[in-house]
Formats: structure tokens, C-alpha cells, sequence
């Protein structure tokens, strides 16, 4: 059903190869309509506390602030990051997605290897977070267990 399961994509130029792996992981963006039905599917600014290695790597070539945005799709989440002049994309099939609320102003990101842990200051910022639990919870194919 899947083909690609993970991805951490230099996604800075329209590239159809890339978009169609995109599009075939997390599916394709949700139309104006479900947009407004869902009450928005992007993030506010969210800060990066702490990440893996990888995305740390990336982060290290510039000095600006680790800030990070989170796009909601059918089957997944799409995590935007800029890196010097780049804009890369770490993405999250529903899935695959483990999140969790560990600190009162924290939330965790984790797939695989990666992880990303938002600071979450604001109030905006934890509705947005239930909004993606609430996606991962609707889009999750149920487990053997619950058969």
C-alpha cells in the first residue's frame, strides 16, 4: 500500500519526482473545502527544542533560529525546516507518527530514527497538536490486535 515509508527530502524545488513521492506517502494536499472544514491545516511558527541527529546536521550550517512548520495531510504530516538557503521536509506517514506530550510546554515527533520536539508556549500551539491526533487517530488502519 505504501511505498515510501520515510523521507527527509530537500524539498526547495518543484520537482515532480519528488512531489509524487510526497503526494504517495502522505497524500495529496486537502482541497479548500475540508481546509475550512478542518478549521486550517498548517501550523503557526513552532520552535525546535531538541532533534536527531540528522536534522541536526542540517540546522548546524546556519545561524538563525531552529523553527519549524507542520503541514497536515490525509495520511500524514509534512515537517517543514530551512537550512541556508533550502527548505527540507521530514515526511510523516499517520502510521508511522508516534507523538507525544512529555514537558508541560513540549511536544515529540518521532519516526524511526528521527525525532523533533516543539516547544509549545502558546495555546494556539497545543490545539494544533490535538488537531494532528485527531487526523492520526480518523487515518490510522486499525491493528491486528483490534480485529
Amino acid at each position: 500500500m505504501y511505498l515510501y515509508t520515510l523521507m527527509l527530502l530537500n524539498i526547495s524545488y518543484n520537482n515532480p519526482e519528488t512531489k509524487r513521492k510526497i503526494e504517495k506517502t502522505v497524500g495529496k494536499p486537502f482541497s479548500l473545502q475540508k481546509r475550512w472544514k478542518l478549521g486550517g491545516i498548517g501550523s503557526p511558527k513552532l520552535y525546535m527544542n531538541s532533534f536527531s541527529i540528522d536534522i541536526h546536521n542540517l540546522l548546524i550550517l546556519d545561524q538563525n533560529l531552529n523553527q519549524c512548520n507542520i503541514e497536515i495531510r490525509p495520511q500524514g504530516i509534512i515537517v517543514r525546516f530551512r537550512s541556508l538557503l533550502e527548505t527540507y521536509g521530514l515526511i510523516i506517514p499517520y502510521y508511522k507518527l508516534k507523538l507525544y506530550k512529555g514537558k508541560a510546554k513540549e511536544y515529540s515527533l518521532y519516526i524511526d530514527h528521527y525525532f523533533i520536539k516543539i516547544l509549545a508556549d502558546k495555546e494556539d500551539i497545543h490545539h494544533f497538536f490535538k488537531k494532528i491526533a485527531d487526523q492520526k487517530v480518523l487515518n490510522t488502519p486499525p491493528s491486528f490486535e483490534d480485529l
